[in-house]
């Protein structure tokens, strides 16, 4: 038997939302799609928020959300997330091409 179960996970996950507000998670899927991202985030060397008995990444991102040290974002959460994201690698990129520039100008 999987501890914490599915629906503890789901509860967990959905315990911050508003009522009125529509679940962030609404299957068994949507636990299963966010422990496999972290578990792979976590074979490609991220360190781990927990350290569980079991070493194994899947155990390990279960750990985590059922400790609330990740957090399943919500769809518009995620967008605004992806958004952020990429405002900051265009500012990066516009950094180092007034630096190359700058360069350049020597």
């Amino acid at each position: 038997m999987l501890h914490p179960s599915y629906t503890d996970l789901m509860q967990l996950v959905n315990s911050e939302v508003e009522s009125g507000e529509a679940p962030v998670v609404n299957s068994r899927y949507s636990i299963v799609l966010a422990t496999s991202k972290r578990a792979r985030q976590l074979i490609d060397g991220v360190e781990p928020l927990s350290h569980p008995d079991c070493p194994k990444p899947l155990s390990v991102a279960i750990d985590e959300l059922n400790s609330s040290k990740i957090h399943i974002l919500s769809e518009e959460e995620a967008a605004e997330a992806d958004a952020r994201r990429a405002k900051k690698e265009q500012e990066k990129q516009e950094m180092g091409e007034e630096v190359l520039s700058f360069a350049e100008e020597d």
